[in-house]
């Protein structure tokens, strides 16, 4: 059986920087009700009629190949991983594909949400180590801005979300000190609608009226208690579990890459595990949660400084809507 590692990561955020101090402006909350609740200080948002979460995609995908050695021609696959896709259909995958002139080569969307990125990792890598690719552009990223309630009763959910894409190269890899150990899902349909959005829906008779609108059904919902209590459970089994399975310990662990969800839910983690600040990686405080874009964002990030290093122990972990959790434990 075949192996896979990733090659090449690269991210790409808007230019628009959203203060603390700016939503303070437009809704009921200020700089340290924020900070103390989510950890973050900006985030960002894109700019209408130049940013789209394909050309988002594009800008990072480029570095991710730049840093690989490949090019468009090279890549056999691609599997996306959004929620707020450009289109309610087709999927992201095609469009990402035109932009990058790499027609013919199949496109597969993932909508799971915070943990997509894990899910669409997982699947490349089940098709690598098959055999039917060689390599795979994996891609999380959202446009959340525009689909948030600005409103002082949206406040909870709007200061958290954002906007972003990253991306990885996974190639096939003959390497005994780089590459994936294991995957693994989970998914728990009972909590659905603690952390969902109920419009545009197929099961209405009318997809889009006014009355949705008035309502706010196209307005993000997240009971944040619930997530909160449900995610620090989660996370921690999940992590042990790709531990356990690969026969590692929380000690042999270089980089913990969590989903960013919240400051205080990945703080809760690390003091749990008792892992130093050095071995834990988090940016939401400079962009917000960008859901399934969150965990190539800090790849990316982590590579140009430095902290990533080859045959570093890297575990890459996500909890978020479904609820769905996941885990995923490397070798860079």
């Amino acid at each position: 059986m075949y192996k896979s590692k990733i090659t090449g990561v690269g991210h790409y955020v808007p230019d628009r920087i959203i203060t603390n101090e700016y939503l303070s402006t437009i809704m009921d909350t200020n700089d340290a009700w924020i900070v103390e609740r989510t950890g973050i200080q900006e985030r960002r948002w894109f700019t209408p009629g130049k940013d789209t979460l394909a050309s988002m995609s594009v800008n990072a995908s480029k570095i991710a190949l730049e840093r690989a050695g490949l090019t468009n021609k090279d890549i056999d696959f691609i599997v996306f991983a959004t929620i707020t896709p450009d289109y309610f259909l087709p999927g992201e995958g095609v469009l990402l594909q035109r932009e990058l002139g790499m027609q013919g080569i199949g496109a597969l969307d993932i909508r799971n949400a915070c943990s997509g990125f894990i899910y669409a990792l997982s699947i490349a890598d089940q098709f690598i180590k098959t055999g039917m690719y060689k390599n795979i552009l994996v891609v999380g990223g959202e446009i959340q801005s525009s689909a948030l309630d600005k409103s002082d009763e949206g406040r909870s959910s709007a200061v958290i979300f954002a906007d972003g894409a990253g991306a990885v190269v996974l190639s096939r890899t003959n390497s005994e000190k780089s590459g994936i150990l294991s995957t693994h899902l989970h998914a728990d349909g009972d909590h659905a609608e603690e952390l969902y959005c109920s419009s545009p829906s197929s099961c209405q008779e009318v997809r889009i009226s006014t009355e949705m609108i008035d309502r706010g059904d196209f307005f993000l919902k997240m009971n944040g208690n619930a997530v909160f209590k449900h995610a620090v459970v989660r996370f921690s089994e999940v992590i042990n579990e790709a531990l356990e399975a690969n026969g590692k310990s929380k000690e042999d662990i270089d980089l913990l890459v969590p989903h960013q969800a919240n400051l205080r839910i990945s703080n809760y983690i690390q003091h749990k595990l008792g892992l130093p600040d050095e071995k834990v990686f988090n940016n939401i405080m400079y962009y917000g949660n960008t859901t399934a874009g969150t965990i190539p964002i800090a790849l990316s990030e982590a590579f140009e400084q430095g902290k990533l290093k080859e045959g570093d122990l890297v575990c890459l972990a996500a909890f978020g809507s479904g609820f769905t959790w996941a885990s995923a434990l490397l070798n860079w």
